[in-house]
């Protein structure tokens, strides 16, 4: 057999070696392989497992990383006990804020995801009062600003009537969050603001939704319509029902998906 000079240069870099076998234990295979790293000997021994074919692999050290998890568990407690706290308060803002204070003075940070769970816990017992003042106080701090919280605030307003104060906080989020409010929360304002018969709100909504290109849904451009229909602007009604809702939607009937034609296009 005729060796190639290309041949003789890799057996010079990886030589195999078999170290004899002990007992009845599994072969190991030793390879020696040129390093990548100039500084060190140029050489490396791994280690192959014979019957697995992998290389079998050091125990890492101890690693550092720079996020950890947070305990959810705790997070829970810290929530119900919220909850229990707030809602053992008399409604006044001052009682209220000072408890909330209190419940927070031996935290090393401020815990963000056991107030956003008690927010949840408070709006599933439609408890809109305490939801409107735990959220105002967490914004008090400079926390927990996020498009949930906005939401869940702007429903409590409207469940318990305090529309000037869903607008006031709908403008603020307009002017300091215009390219990154979502549909949801548009959708939120319209519904807000079609609850409570101002059509012409509504109507302002869908403009700045149509100017950043936030397309609306099905219950919201029905929404839209009534508003345009209401001010007696037909026109604009049929339009933005012609460009918004499609002239077929499809239902489940008899366990099969079935497309079918809306009439409420020729309403």
């Amino acid at each position: 057999m005729v060796i190639t000079a290309l041949q003789i240069h890799f057996n010079k870099l990886c030589l195999v070696t078999q170290p004899p076998v002990i007992g009845f234990r599994k072969k190991v295979i030793w390879h020696v392989v040129k390093c990548s790293n100039n500084q060190s000997s140029g050489r490396q021994l791994i280690k192959l497992n014979a019957v697995e074919g992998k290389i079998a692999k050091k125990p890492s050290k101890t690693e550092h990383h720079l996020w950890n998890k947070r305990d959810s568990a705790a997070s829970g407690q810290k929530a119900l006990n919220l909850v229990r706290i707030v809602c053992g308060l008399p409604n006044e803002k001052e009682a209220v804020y000072g408890e909330l204070d209190k419940w927070t003075a031996w935290e090393s940070e401020f815990p963000v995801i056991a107030v956003a769970k008690a927010l949840n816990i408070l709006k599933q017992r439609k408890q809109w009062k305490r939801v409107i003042q735990v959220a105002k106080w967490m914004f008090g701090k400079g926390q927990g600003m996020t498009m949930g919280t906005f939401d869940t605030l702007l429903l409590a307003f409207d469940m318990d009537q305090r529309v000037d104060e869903a607008q006031s906080l709908w403008n603020m989020i307009l002017h300091t969050h215009e390219r990154s409010i979502s549909k949801r929360l548009f959708s939120r304002m319209i519904s807000i603001y079609a609850h409570h018969n101002m059509p012409a709100n509504v109507i302002e909504v869908f403009a700045d939704m149509e100017e950043l290109g936030v397309k609306p849904d099905e219950d919201t451009t029905r929404k839209v319509a009534h508003a345009f229909q209401e001010v007696g602007e037909e026109e604009k009604q049929k339009l933005v029902l012609k460009k918004y809702l499609s002239e077929w939607k499809y239902i489940h009937f008899k366990g099969e998906r079935v497309r079918v034609k809306r009439y409420a296009l020729n309403e």
